[in-house]
């Protein structure tokens, strides 16, 4: 007897507006309609546009990702109603398996303006620019950043169930609070609810404008329900705990990525997808008190990409920025000193920074923190592994100048 065909929970349509597609949404909210029902320990398929809903288009210009409107982002699919679900469970996602969309077998890498979501490096790269990476099976190439292959370890970048009335609340106050308290620094800190271009899947227009004052936006991940971590290891056969804090839990999942580097450093980082993600979803009642749970805990999977020993190289940076100014302990400091080594490193080859950057937002470098104790000067790494490369970049080697092409650019 033929085993039984799992059925899609969500199906999305790559020639239709995500904005009209009632089984998607781009706030976090716990009144936002469920888009379906799954049973408790049931298997199912989730389609899901990328983050943007498909305003990112293969080609060579990155005008496109100059002129997106933030406001739109993400589209989520969902929220899905979980039986039996109920506040202070635990919902289990087991992550069976990621693909790309069979209609859709290319992803894109991107750097956003400064004005426009910046990246980690914006103060350096202000500019927009943009990679497209085609799929070959689990491997992946770039016209825009030759001479590297790599196998994707495909993930989603947002997993997460709705907040409560009250969880909402406190991300709402104390990110206002954050704005508040900020405004000398001149830059964007936080985004608070905003009412432009919400989608609140088959809400009324009443609930839809609700949504838009209230709703969280699904920029940042949160400790009270996970959302958007940006944690490539979340690949299949991972299990991610949730914690739920409504009845049915309204679960929701997006930002497909087919590979990502630790920190997905540029903002749009990852190789962002259209696909479909294989979810078995179980409940653990009472799980929230049986773990001590005040965020999402997570066990990884068996499936990632492997590198022999001694190939990767490792960049160290500390807590001493490009301006020689020293910090006290600031790991952010330091990993963005680790990445602008990388870039010094691999700029001797032929590649602009623009190529490097997107390239370590995506590549499966390994980011880590080696020592936040030695006073005053924190130390983080990145290895960068040595055989995504079509030649060689190890140390002992003179490196060769060649001509690696660029990046998509915006045109002004």
């Amino acid at each position: 007897m033929g085993k039984k065909e799992l059925r899609y929970a969500t199906k999305v349509s790559l020639d239709k507006p995500a904005s009209e597609q009632p089984y998607l949404h781009n706030r976090w909210h716990p009144d936002i309609p469920f888009s379906g029902t799954i049973k408790n320990n049931e298997v199912v398929k989730i389609e899901c546009v990328d983050w943007t809903g498909g305003a990112i288009k293969d080609n060579d210009s990155a005008d496109d990702v100059a002129n997106l409107d933030m406001t739109g982002l993400h589209y989520l699919s969902g929220p899905f109603e979980i039986e039996t679900a109920e506040p202070g469970d635990v919902l289990v996602v087991e992550i069976q398996d990621v693909q790309p969309l069979q209609d859709s077998p290319w992803g894109f890498t991107g750097v956003f303006t400064k004005e426009n979501g910046g990246g980690f490096l914006d103060e350096i790269y202000p500019k927009a620019a943009k990679a497209i990476w085609d799929f070959e099976g689990i491997f992946c190439s770039s016209r825009h950043i030759p001479g590297v292959r790599f196998a994707g370890l495909i993930h989603p970048g947002i997993l997460g169930c709705a907040p409560s009335a009250e969880v909402l609340a406190t991300w709402n106050k104390r990110e206002q609070e954050l704005i508040d308290s900020c405004v000398h620094m001149n830059r964007t800190v936080a985004q608070p609810p905003n009412s432009k271009n919400v989608h609140a899947g088959s809400a009324s227009d009443e609930l839809k404008e609700r949504v838009g004052k209230e709703g969280a936006r699904t920029i940042p991940g949160r400790p009270e329900h996970g959302g958007n971590c940006d944690i490539k290891n979340l690949s299949r056969g991972s299990q991610v705990f949730l914690p739920v804090h409504i009845k049915g839990a309204g679960f929701s999942v997006g930002d497909l990525h087919f590979s990502q580097g630790d920190g997905e450093i540029s903002f749009c980082g990852a190789i962002e997808m259209a696909g479909v993600i294989t979810i078995k979803f179980t409940v653990m009642k009472n799980g929230m008190e049986q773990l001590g749970m005040k965020s999402p805990i997570y066990i990884p999977g068996p499936v990632e990409p492997h590198f022999g020993p001694g190939r990767y190289i490792y960049f160290e940076g500390f807590s001493v920025d490009e301006n020689g100014k020293q910090h006290y302990l600031d790991a952010t400091v330091a990993y963005r000193q680790t990445c602008l080594r990388v870039i010094e490193y691999l700029r001797r080859y032929g590649y602009n920074d623009y190529q490097i950057y997107l390239l370590l937002s995506c590549a499966p470098i390994q980011g880590h923190i080696a020592g936040l104790v030695d006073i005053p000067n924190s130390c983080t790494t990145i290895g960068l592994p040595m055989d995504i490369f079509e030649f060689d970049i190890s140390p002992h080697v003179p490196a060769e100048k060649r001509d690696l092409g660029s990046c998509a650019f915006a045109s002004t």
